[in-house]
């Protein structure tokens, strides 16, 4: 097989949870330049149909399926009806979750319930009801969006630490259930990069000066440095990588 064969995702269907904005949407448009058609998902319908114009403008094929993924039933059933109606979901990209700063002492247990039900609940169930179709044809590709914060934590994130230390769990116990079915299941974990989510810590002087002071690589990452990564857990390139938490992070694991 060539070297361009082996990244190349032509006549791949990838599904991207929470792909209307951030890093969601960088990885889809990264996907879609490998060749993939892209499924974008999300809540917001204004967003959801303005991130689908963005990459069909682009030249990519897009899918817009609209459904909450902290709800099983949603989950199951928008999964279930594309596959019945239009073809297989080939990839899945676990990406939708969310964050939330405050003292642990003082963390409102709504949102560590709300906390629990996007960042792990929502990758059981989309993996499950995506798995359920691969596993009858044997092959598929599932990354879970994990987190720098898989391996390490600040203070006022404990919480989604916690969450994002279980969905690098979640992809160890996918990968020994579902590679012996020709699955593939991985890990992809961000450092921190520049995003809609991240803007106020970018702006935050102090704060950009210590992370520049504590990663290797010395400043925050551009989401395009994400798609390499991406692109490479969805492709044949990684035919024989399963459980794996691939960190993208300028060094910060690595460097006390």
């Amino acid at each position: 097989m060539s070297y361009n064969k082996l990244f190349d995702l032509t006549g791949k269907r990838a599904l991207v949870t929470g792909s209307s904005q951030g890093i969601g949407f960088e990885l889809a448009r990264g996907l879609a330049s490998a060749g993939a058609e892209i499924i974008v998902n999300g809540r917001n319908t204004e967003r959801l149909q303005a991130a689908a114009q963005k990459l069909r403008a682009s030249g990519a094929k897009v899918h817009e399926l609209g459904f909450d993924v902290t709800n099983a039933e949603q989950a199951a059933a928008a999964v279930d009806g594309f596959e019945a109606t239009t073809g297989a979901i080939d990839i899945l990209v676990n990406n939708a979750g969310m964050q939330f700063r405050t003292p642990l002492e003082d963390f409102p247990v709504e949102q560590f319930d709300a906390m629990m039900q996007l960042n792990i609940n929502s990758v059981f169930y989309v993996g499950q009801a995506v798995a359920k179709h691969m596993l009858g044809r044997g092959a598929g590709k599932i990354v879970n969006v994990c987190s720098v914060q898989t391996a390490l934590a600040r203070p006022s994130i404990a919480p989604y630490t916690a969450s994002k230390g279980a969905v690098a769990n979640l992809t160890k116990g996918m990968a020994t259930d579902w590679a012996k079915h020709g699955l593939q299941i991985n890990g992809l974990a961000p450092g921190y990069f520049k995003t809609e989510l991240t803007s106020a810590l970018v702006a935050d002087t102090e704060f950009t000066a210590w992370l520049s002071a504590r990663t290797p690589a010395g400043r925050w990452g551009d989401v395009s440095e994400l798609i390499g990564a991406g692109i490479f857990l969805c492709s044949e390139a990684s035919s024989f990588i399963n459980g794996h938490i691939l960190y993208v992070d300028g060094g910060i694991t690595s460097s006390l």
